[in-house]
């Protein structure tokens, strides 16, 4: 789901004032767009129709907790040992209130036995119960211990899983998602689930073993004050769940505005010299206040449940205790009990509401967390739209023949993008795709990349359909420039290794030179291991092109892609730039998307595209002798300067 959008922007009749009054024109404007804002912002939140606050279907809090354990079936073997320890440690644990309770009763009734006697039974008890103490630490440290290493194992494995996952996902799915809630996602998921792995192995399966296993077991002792016990538990389960259900709903809220929160400052921190540029910080720290307010109108309620829940809890414990006492004194006058008894099960009952309180303090702050993890499941979940078909086979080295017959295809909005595409290009050919923006030429590329697949027709390399040909090995055979080099921040090297990263010094120097790139990275402060900044920021337009033509030369595909590669340069760096694509296009099959026209005069077929389909075909000299549409693009460049480019005419 793309970002909801939460800024209307606009201008009102006060911003034809700045010219007449520049002193208060620009603080006029900007107090108008924080209102814009703020009234948005209210009116959503009054209206109760908010896109953002409707939560997608957000599995039950069991579901989820029960798959976050699932994600460790690959851990059996530890797994079960740590059962093991726990139960190990359980029932040390348990065993202590009984051998204290023992040691009452026998020092209470020392005045009726030989001293002898008493010494050497309370000898024997307290050295069994610091044997019990010292084997239930050590057990209890190599159960953590395990518990710290599984955790680290899982959560750097379920990181790298998630990594993988997101890039093979279509461009469909990125295309509807911001970047910045895709990293928080994967970031506060894998965090939240290292916390609970922790939790639930340290401390809360020792619970679920003592309330299942042992605490029944404390029937035989006395039922009495077991049953007591067993009502505490019930009542405390009864609480909880009746937390869970009143508040998960609303943890879904939060957890929608957050990531709302998350990609809303993803945004403004990407474009921060948009946002200098025309002031207007005010407003989106404005919007982002109103946001914040928001999360906490959803977050108040929910920890007013918990609270009073802790407080209930607390309050039953209290009781619980009052009445083993209570009881347990009762019995004892009746003769039906001992004062070791009591002992005994009020450190059962201290033992228990310890555990309970933890329990609850967990699942409070799990419910906060498991959203969060719900939203990562749902991402892990998605599927790529576009996939290998089975028995599709790896491609070698292609020769470079493309063909498309009748291909159509449409974004899903009722609208055909392009429509019966059918052209043949042999090996080593050029071939110029120009008309005006929107008539397709950039969706005709992109299928050739399988980013989409046509509704119709067939997309053909040497005579084999692109479905039939795994999706890495298609496109290790096609290189790509953009319009807007696409650049990590990472070392120059880095990002020209991203065409073959295998490739040693050597060739990397080789692919740079010859996009004559290498005279100016050696000229950077750390030549090739200087950092580019965030999407090249560091470097100019031409000097992230010859980069990118550094990688598609180091690449060394059969087949390329120009994107309007030199669309947003000046005159001279585009002259160093096509000589350096002049170099890059040799013996290969290359299409380019053409914003120049002067750039594909040379090309072997130009393809004319208007409204989707292809309307002339033919070289520059053919097309511009018939008049028609490819001729008027000619002239309107022309007339607007020798070849300068005509917003509209040739854009890709």
């Amino acid at each position: 789901m793309a970002p909801t959008r939460s800024v209307r922007p606009g201008l009102t009749s006060t911003t034809h004032s700045q010219t007449d009054r520049p002193t208060s024109g620009i603080g006029s404007f900007r107090r108008n767009q924080i209102a814009i804002v703020v009234s948005d912002l209210n009116a959503r939140q009054s209206s109760g129709v908010r896109i953002s606050d409707v939560p997608d279907t957000t599995p039950s809090f069991f579901h989820t907790y029960a798959r976050a354990l699932g994600l460790l079936s690959t851990e059996r073997r530890s797994v079960a040992l740590m059962t093991g320890s726990s139960v190990v440690v359980s029932t040390l644990f348990f065993v202590e209130p009984i051998l204290f309770g023992r040691l009452i009763d026998m020092l209470s009734g020392a005045a009726a036995h030989p001293a002898d006697g008493i010494w050497r039974d309370s000898l024997v008890t307290l050295g069994t119960w610091g044997a019990v103490g010292i084997s239930g630490v050590f057990a209890n440290f190599l159960l953590a211990l395990s518990a710290d290493r599984l955790a680290h194992r899982a959560r750097l494995g379920l990181t790298v899983s998630y990594f993988e996952h997101v890039l093979a996902l279509s461009f469909e799915f990125h295309a509807g998602k911001h970047s910045a809630r895709l990293l928080r996602t994967m970031l506060r998921a894998t965090a939240y689930l290292f916390g609970f792995w922790l939790a639930f192995f340290r401390e809360h399966l020792g619970t679920i073993i003592t309330l299942t296993v042992l605490l029944p077991l404390l029937m035989f002792l006395n039922w009495r004050l077991g049953l007591l016990l067993i009502v505490f538990m019930g009542a405390f389960t009864a609480i909880t769940a009746f937390g869970i259900r009143r508040t998960e709903t609303a943890q879904s809220a939060v957890e929608t505005a957050d990531s709302e929160l998350a990609a809303r400052v993803g945004d403004a921190f990407g474009n921060v010299r948009l946002i200098q540029s025309y002031v207007y910080r005010a407003v989106e720290t404005t919007a982002l206040v109103q946001l914040t307010r928001r999360i906490l109108g959803f977050q108040y309620p929910i920890l007013a449940y918990w609270a009073g829940i802790n407080v209930l809890t607390r309050a039953g414990s209290t009781i619980t205790i009052i009445s083993i006492f209570t009881l347990g004194t009762w019995l004892v006058f009746k003769g039906e009990s001992s004062v070791g008894q009591i002992v005994t099960f009020m450190g059962f009952a201290s033992l228990l509401i310890g555990r309970l309180e933890q329990v609850g303090r967990f699942i409070s702050q799990m419910f906060v967390e498991m959203p969060g993890v719900a939203g990562f499941f749902k991402v892990m979940d998605a599927q790529p739209m576009i996939r290998d078909r089975p028995g599709a086979k790896a491609l070698a080295r292609a020769r470079g023949n493309v063909a498309f017959d009748g291909v159509s295809f449409g974004y899903g909005d009722g609208r055909a993008a392009i429509s019966d595409i059918s052209f043949d290009v042999r090996a080593g050919c050029m071939v110029a795709l120009v008309g005006a923006t929107g008539a397709g030429k950039s969706t005709t590329a992109s299928l050739l990349t399988r980013l989409h697949d046509p509704d119709a027709g067939m997309v053909r390399i040497d005579g084999i359909d692109i479905r039939d040909i795994t999706l890495d090995s298609l496109r290790h055979n096609i290189g790509i420039v953009f319009q807007e080099s696409a650049l990590l921040h990472r070392s120059i090297a880095e990002n020209i290794r991203i065409g073959r990263p295998e490739a040693d010094d050597e060739a990397l120097m080789r692919a740079a030179r010859a996009a004559e790139a290498h005279d100016f990275i050696v000229a950077q402060p750390l030549g090739y291991a200087t950092l580019v900044g965030e999407r090249g920021a560091s470097l100019s337009g031409g000097e992230r092109q010859r980069i990118a033509i550094a990688r598609a030369l180091l690449k060394d595909p059969p087949i390329l892609i120009l994107d309007e590669a030199t669309s947003a340069l000046d005159s001279v760096t585009e002259a160093a730039v096509q000589r350096a694509l002049s170099v890059l296009m040799k013996e290969r099959t290359t299409f380019v998307i053409a914003h120049r026209l002067s750039t594909i005069r040379k090309a072997d077929l130009i393809l004319v595209f208007d409204h989707g389909t292809i309307v002339e075909r033919g070289t520059h000299g053919e097309l511009n002798a018939q008049s028609g549409v490819y001729a008027r693009l000619v002239r309107s460049q022309t007339e607007a300067g020798g070849g300068a480019p005509v917003t509209g005419s040739v854009a890709g």
